[in-house]
């Protein structure tokens, strides 16, 4: 097989992002998630055609891992990562763990990153017209506020509301996202 295009190979990674469960905001496991050597297996084949550099094959392993709620393993992967993107998802870690201070840290070295546009966009859509408040939280102007969600995520740790629910949908767009420009898309 010659190396494939990026939304190829986004389809061939989207099967082990799309679990019949959403990630919880916290540490909490799920059934409905692949043991580790399962994905890593999956994606080790998936990466043996590829062309994507070792960074990039780093990210989508840690993100999948914490999607799959495999926060140390994710952790080991995403504090070795240099740079915003690395950031960004050893953040999420950090917000899952749940560290809100360290997340936050974390977001503060991501700075402004690509993906806030596109997060900004996607939440927008759902909450719209489902949460306008929580729109307008974790949108304020318009823009996507990593500290808000991370804020969002602390207050919501204690409930199970609707809100609770939108924000694991929330998080799910920001990991797709992100999954979607880590393979090149």
């Amino acid at each position: 097989m010659s190396n494939p295009s990026p939304s190829a190979l986004l389809e061939q990674v989207l099967p082990l992002f799309n679990t019949p469960t959403l990630a919880d905001l916290g540490p909490m496991g799920r059934e409905s998630t692949l043991p580790v050597q399962t994905l890593t297996a999956g994606l080790d084949r998936i990466f043996e055609d590829s062309s994507l550099d070792h960074g990039s094959r780093n990210l989508i392993r840690s993100l999948l891992l914490l999607w799959h709620d495999h926060l140390d393993e994710s952790h080991s992967l995403s504090q070795n990562i240099d740079g915003p993107d690395g950031s960004f998802v050893h953040g999420i870690m950090h917000r899952r763990e749940p560290d809100y201070g360290n997340a936050a840290y974390w977001f503060r070295r991501v700075g402004t990153h690509g993906a806030f546009d596109e997060i900004a966009r996607r939440v927008k859509l759902l909450l719209h017209s489902l949460d306008p408040d929580l729109e307008r939280t974790l949108l304020p102007g318009g823009r996507w506020d990593p500290y808000a969600f991370i804020e969002a995520c602390r207050l919501a740790a204690s409930q199970s509301d609707s809100q609770t629910d939108l924000l694991r949908q929330v998080q799910r767009i920001e990991t797709e996202v992100l999954l979607e420009r880590f393979v090149g898309e």
